[in-house]
């Protein structure tokens, strides 16, 4: 569990600007045509705390997301694998369902987080201070631009993002543990 929560502090701290700038130049009518247009005028415009404003939202939802994901896995694994042995349906399906419901149960957090990283004018617009900064801000924003309904904006998307995603990686994490497991037994019958 600790090395998974450093993993997550360390990939997220790595990965957050990148994501902000491919937020901002996703959205509807972006002014910018390239990266590098993208990361000058952030930095230039707000700052390099802009790179980061989504970071400790970025953990909020990422702890949770890999605690429901691998409990779920493990979970699904019980009940359709029991005896743990090697059987790609059972991990592609227990995959596939533990990326499924972290991914919806993770979509409000992901909401806010991309509302952070884009300051999207309609929600700015809404927000009294003009700004939004912070996960609780970012989630009176939401609720206040479309109420309850808001917060789960896009699950279906994320949901058919995850799935074969997390389906792929358990399915071959599965594998190559079967495949080591089997050289090591090997090896210690010929000694």
């Amino acid at each position: 569990g600790a090395a998974g929560c450093v993993a997550t502090l360390l990939h997220d701290a790595a990965m957050n600007p990148a994501e902000v700038v491919k937020q901002r130049m996703q959205m509807y009518n972006s002014p910018y045509q390239r990266v590098t247009d993208c990361v000058r005028a952030v930095w230039r415009n707000e700052g390099a705390g802009a790179f980061y404003r989504s970071y400790t939202t970025q953990l909020t939802m990422n702890i949770p997301f890999q605690a429901i994901h691998f409990m779920t896995y493990e979970f699904l694994q019980e009940q359709l694998n029991p005896h743990r042995q090697y059987n790609p349906g059972s991990h592609v399906v227990s995959g596939a369902c533990a990326g499924a419901v972290a991914a919806a149960a993770t979509t409000p957090l992901d909401v806010c987080k991309t509302l952070l990283n884009t300051q999207e004018s309609l929600a700015l617009s809404s927000n009294i201070s003009g700004h939004i900064t912070g996960m609780a801000n970012a989630f009176r924003t939401v609720y206040q631009v479309g109420g309850v309904t808001a917060y789960f904006r896009g699950v279906q998307a994320r949901v058919i993002y995850q799935m074969p995603s997390t389906a792929i990686a358990w399915s071959v994490y599965e594998f190559f543990k079967y495949i080591l497991t089997k050289r090591q037994e090997k090896r210690r019958a010929g000694k």
